[in-house]
């Protein structure tokens, strides 16, 4: 199938036809699997603070949730949780959490560095946030690899809708043009059917991840918390989500697109169905048991069975049953 422009992708955002529907995921398997064969590429996710400064209105983990268990992770923990994981076979490790101003630059950069010195051949991931270019040029040169910054949303109106004033879309595009200038394999993404969202903003999400030409996309789908505005907001479709990481799988060949928690969340084969529609990475939990359940970005996220590394034999055995294979190594964009 080939991939036009706006016009097909709102033909396939709005499609119900089945036959249709089974095309666009065939095509996108067909294009993973020329780049990247039947390999699932796994990275170990550390949860390793659920503090934040911002007080986005759709996430669990707002600073304005005074009902959240708040935690941090010492380095040492952080350490050991990677060194749960290498032994385990990952040579990916995220480290994922809110913009927690307690980890300054210096402080994070000094974790990367140490996580390096001790795994050399592995790569690092960061999730920490908007940041000023010289705090990312220092992650990167402490050793960081890659850095997540989902965008979220590319129209402006419907960003303003999901965020509060002080934060702009402006400044979360300006933060991702930075990471790529600066040498990092960069990953940007969206929440699919987050409160006002529209055919058509989605339709500028595509545009701009085409722009951007990113290596890594996220996409999942909106699920409501219950200490956020959008508490009674109904949740994003996991058929929605489907279709789009088929038409980003054929919008960017190369790219690396998880299969995300959140797929997992809505339905119990979501993850699965993600993979079948072009996904090729899985992020398994490797935070430490007694503090997973407090990351909490939205209402009843998984974080145990095939979610966890304790179930990694079961998701190898998920994706072989669906013909896939999970791989270690760092798993580097092709």
């Amino acid at each position: 199938m080939e991939i036009g422009g706006r016009k097909q992708w709102k033909e396939l955002l709005l499609t119900q036809d089945r036959e249709l529907r089974q095309q666009l995921f065939a095509s996108a398997r067909q294009v993973r699997e020329q780049w990247y064969g039947k390999a699932v590429l796994i990275r170990g996710l550390i949860e390793f603070t659920n503090y934040c400064k911002n007080d986005c209105y759709y996430c669990g983990i707002r600073r304005s949730n005074q009902n959240c268990v708040r935690y941090r992770l010492t380095e040492e923990e952080i350490i050991s949780c990677c060194q749960k994981g290498y032994d385990l076979g990952f040579r990916t490790f995220v480290l994922q959490g809110g913009e927690d101003m307690f980890f300054t630059d210096i402080h994070l950069s000094r974790i990367v560095a140490k996580i390096k010195e001790a795994y050399p051949d592995c790569a690092v991931t960061l999730s920490v946030g908007e940041k000023n270019r010289k705090s990312y040029e220092m992650f990167f040169k402490a050793g960081a690899d890659r850095y997540l910054l989902r965008h979220e949303t590319a129209n402006k109106t419907h960003y303003q809708k999901l965020h509060p004033r002080e934060m702009s879309l402006e400044n979360r595009k300006r933060c991702l043009w930075d990471l790529k200038e600066i040498g990092f394999q960069v990953g940007a993404g969206m929440m699919v059917g987050s409160p006002y969202q529209t055919v058509d903003y989605l339709l500028e999400d595509l545009e701009f991840l085409k722009e951007l030409q990113p290596d890594m996309v996220g996409i999942g789908p909106f699920i409501p918390h219950h200490e956020t505005d959008f508490a009674k907001e109904s949740a994003g479709t996991v058929e929605q989500t489907l279709k789009l990481l088929a038409i980003v799988r054929l919008l960017l060949p190369k790219v690396l697109l998880p299969a995300t928690t959140a797929l997992g969340t809505l339905q119990s084969d979501g993850r699965e169905q993600g993979i079948l529609a072009g996904a090729n990475v899985v992020m398994p939990n490797l935070s430490p048991e007694n503090v997973r359940g407090n990351y909490l970005l939205y209402d009843n996220k998984l974080c145990t069975g095939i979610e966890a590394v304790e179930g990694l034999e079961k998701l190898k055995q998920s994706m072989e049953h669906i013909g896939y294979k999970v791989v270690v190594g760092r798993g580097d964009r092709v």
